[in-house]
């Protein structure tokens, strides 16, 4: 068994144990999805591609919600049980460092992550109106710091590790561009205080089939014994557009640059009706997990057809696995890809 380290146990999170039915790594909650159309605050239609963490003994989370203006927006919910979730009908406000109002014009696909005693919270969000990467904090989740954003345009699917690597805080991300980016490799970054960002390194590129279009870092990485277990979306384009899947891979937990292992097929790909069907269809958009570390136990965060929240189950062991099984590395996976 992979030991998880600096891991949290989460006895009440969800679970289900496999289908007897199902032979995959990952099966799907039967409850799905756990958040649908109209959820409930009257100016939100869609709740999807959003972040949930354990605080004390229940969960809260940063919720893409996008308006029936078609506008994107973050909300803060809260959740006895990690699946029936109340959200704040009011987007989160936030401030500077000064405590001045600093709100974006927009922000979606969130990443939430929890350092020491503060909760820091990753998105897309604006420059001049196009896309990059923001990044707040939180202690209460009732006051939310935004910092200046983090890289110029255009950038997208930011993610936090969970800890600081050889004295630097460490960021993934996916250079883009103002569209829907038929494009896109995987980076990491560093900093020493959340505001000044280089040492820039490609992680991984596109490679063939499920992820030949681009690729784009998910859930916060989980550290384990094995390396850095980082689940991800990988895009093909077909005549009917984008489709994205759920893949993972093994990075060198010293150097995150570094792949030790990257498994070849997905986890988990468009197959039922909420997700191969919706505001945009076929998508499986991985973002957080919730990880038990006593079982090794996860649910998986995905956003479905861009319409609905779903979660997955699986566990560290085995996605770890399969992960070896299929493993099939590419040129620049080797941790030198320096610009």
């Amino acid at each position: 068994m992979a030991k998880i380290i600096n891991g949290t146990n989460i006895p009440n999170m969800p679970w289900e144990e496999r289908p007897a039915s199902c032979k995959e790594v990952v099966w799907r909650y039967t409850g799905n999805p756990i958040i649908t159309w109209n959820p409930g605050p009257k100016n939100i239609a869609r709740v999807f591609n959003s972040a949930v963490i354990p605080y004390g003994d229940e969960f809260v989370g940063v919720f893409r919600a996008d308006h029936k203006d078609i506008t994107m927006h973050l909300h803060f919910g809260k959740s006895k049980d990690a699946i029936n979730w109340e959200l704040e009908p009011e987007d989160i406000k936030w401030v500077d460092e000064s405590g001045e109002p600093f709100q974006p014009t927009y922000g979606y696909d969130p990443r939430l992550v929890k350092m020491d005693d503060e909760y820091f919270i990753i998105w897309c969000t604006s420059h001049a109106e196009q896309p990059t990467i923001g990044l707040g904090k939180t202690k209460d989740f009732k006051t939310f710091t935004r910092f200046e954003n983090a890289f110029l345009p255009h950038n997208r699917n930011g993610v936090l590790f969970p800890r600081k690597i050889n004295g630097n805080y460490v960021l993934l991300s996916r250079p883009s561009d103002t569209g829907h980016t038929p494009f896109g490799d995987i980076y990491v970054s560093e900093s020493p205080d959340l505001k000044y960002w280089g040492k820039h390194r490609k992680v991984m590129g596109t490679t063939s089939g499920w992820e030949s279009t681009k690729i784009g870092a998910g859930p916060i990485p989980i550290e384990t014994d094995e390396g850095w277990l980082m689940i991800y979306h990988g895009v093909i384009y077909t005549c009917n557009g984008f489709v994205y899947s759920m893949g993972a891979a093994i990075l060198d937990l010293e150097n995150p640059s570094k792949v030790l292992y990257r498994g070849s097929q997905y986890l988990l790909t468009p197959e039922v009706d909420y997700e191969t069907t919706g505001f945009v269809p076929n998508v499986c958009f991985p973002v957080a997990t919730l990880c038990d570390a006593a079982t090794g136990r996860l649910a998986i965060y995905y956003g479905a057809g861009d319409s609905h929240t779903a979660i997955a189950f699986s566990t560290v062991d085995e996605i770890i696995k399969f992960v070896k099984d299929t493993n099939k590395l590419h040129p620049g996976d080797d941790g030198i890809g320096k610009l």
